[in-house]
């Protein structure tokens, strides 16, 4: 089964980590004594900005809904057909295969490892979890991506969930951390009231703004925040 730990305790200088080199594995969770709780992330194509929100890597929709090859209970590789859309080479390595459709609806295997694959092809998946009830043609299955794998600030239009607030300027396609939970600075989109809900902005992007409509949640401010300017956040995202 896929492999576990508990929190760590990271420090002022661990959070300006900023390596080319993976040093934890992907949404490890880290915390300080103040209360403040911290994932592990690799960022994507443009470098991280402190003081906004980031999502996870945009949704595939032609990397879901795909037909596997059967599959026996305790294999540990699983074929599926792409749609149209290539898959790079590990795109999905720390994420899952979720079954969504019966035989084995309701399962989810952690991908180890997987080569690239063009649209229209065949991608062999190495999993870290064997599987649990056997698999048909007619199974149908999603390749969901680590949250916490390319990164991208979180935009005006959700394209995928939000998963923390950036803290240092972390260089693209390198690891650092994300705050996830507790006292955080960011950037407001319309004045914010103290003591009232938060949620992403859906017209500026990496912001934050007051309680409306169906954006997600994200936390309470801890003061008033002024329009356009940053302010303190209690992050509660995870």
């Amino acid at each position: 089964m896929s492999y576990m730990t508990g929190d760590l305790q990271i420090t002022a200088a661990d959070l300006t980590a900023n390596t080319s080199t993976q040093m934890h594995k992907l949404g490890e969770r880290a915390v300080t004594p103040d209360g403040r709780s911290f994932r592990y992330c690799k960022v994507g194509g443009t470098s991280l900005v402190p003081g906004k929100l980031y999502q996870a890597p945009v949704e595939v929709t032609n990397h879901e809904n795909l037909t596997p090859t059967a599959a026996s209970i305790g294999d540990t590789t699983l074929t599926v057909t792409l749609g149209n859309t290539a898959a790079t080479a590990n795109q999905y390595a720390e994420g899952w295969v979720m079954v969504t459709v019966t035989p084995g609806q309701g399962y989810q295997y952690k991908i180890k490892s997987h080569p690239a694959a063009s649209g229209s092809a065949t991608l062999v998946l190495t999993l870290e979890d064997p599987i649990q009830v056997a698999l048909t043609t007619s199974s149908r299955v999603d390749l969901v991506a680590n949250p916490f794998s390319a990164v991208i600030v979180n935009p005006a239009t959700a394209t995928a969930a939000p998963v923390g607030a950036a803290v240092y300027p972390v260089t693209n396609a390198q690891y650092g951390w994300l705050q996830v939970g507790g006292p955080a600075c960011l950037l407001a989109d319309g004045a914010i009231t103290v003591g009232t809900s938060l949620v992403a902005s859906n017209a500026v992007a990496g912001a934050v703004e007051p309680l409306a409509g169906v954006q997600a949640a994200m936390g309470i401010a801890m003061t008033g925040i002024a329009d356009t300017e940053y302010g303190a956040v209690m992050l509660t995202l995870r």
